[in-house]
């Protein structure tokens, strides 16, 4: 094979890789843009199913009266409508309840300064899963991810507008009543639970399948040295 010959082999080899490369970047970057789409889908999810139920389901109850649309709702102060409950069935009411604590109304007594207290938490968890999803590589992770933001995301803008998180789902048996949550609250505990989910059963079980097959092959590579030795 002639020097030109090998040049020409070579260039093409470099644009292959150099072909692959690209492809690889902009899968990442598509990657990363719609997990970031997700988390704010989930975020406007959250706010319009509050909306909803708070001025068309929630505030004609109470008052008689239809809030203002969506638009007007999330751009100007709005008044804040007193505990209501509506049945629904015998296990499951749509309520409104004002949360000053966290998911599930947990730490609820933090005082006056509760609020800016959890919102500064909420935003640094925030950023911890915002450098995951960043990073993540595989697309399952960055969905649970973008779940964790948005739910977390949501339950802020609740805070610095009114000051508490407003919850609307009311599960209960037998008298008691678990403390009602929202969409937000669903987002954050599926996120969270689905990522603990995988790491501590599926990608435990893949890398223990990993070292078994990496077991074997070294112990077949040794039982070939040992035989071509007794050769």
């Amino acid at each position: 094979m002639t020097d030109e010959e090998l040049e020409a082999m070579h260039e093409r080899k470099r644009q292959r890789t150099l072909a692959r490369q690209k492809k690889s970047v902009r899968s990442v970057q598509f990657r990363r843009t719609f997990w970031i789409l997700c988390a704010a889908l989930f975020v406007f999810l959250d706010q319009i199913s509050k909306w909803f139920m708070m001025e068309k389901v929630m505030r004609p109850q109470r008052m008689g009266m239809e809030g203002p649309n969506f638009q007007d709702w999330i751009s100007q102060p709005t008044d804040i409508i007193p505990y209501t409950q509506v049945y629904v069935t015998s296990f499951f009411n749509l309520v409104i309840a004002w949360n000053k604590g966290v998911s599930f109304s947990m730490f609820g007594d933090l005082g006056a300064y509760g609020p800016i207290f959890l919102i500064v938490v909420a935003l640094i968890i925030t950023a911890v899963f915002a450098i995951w999803l960043w990073n993540a590589e595989k697309h399952f992770h960055g969905i649970c991810n973008a779940l964790v933001i948005g739910g977390a995301l949501g339950n802020v803008i609740d805070r610095i507008r009114f000051g508490a998180v407003i919850d609307f789902l009311d599960f209960h048996i037998a008298g008691y009543h678990w403390p009602a949550f929202n969409f937000a609250d669903m987002c954050i505990v599926t996120g969270i639970c689905l990522l603990v989910f995988v790491s501590l059963f599926v990608e435990t079980k893949t890398r223990h399948r990993y070292r078994k097959k990496m077991r074997v092959k070294r112990h077949q590579e040794q039982r070939l040295k040992e035989r071509f030795k007794l050769d």
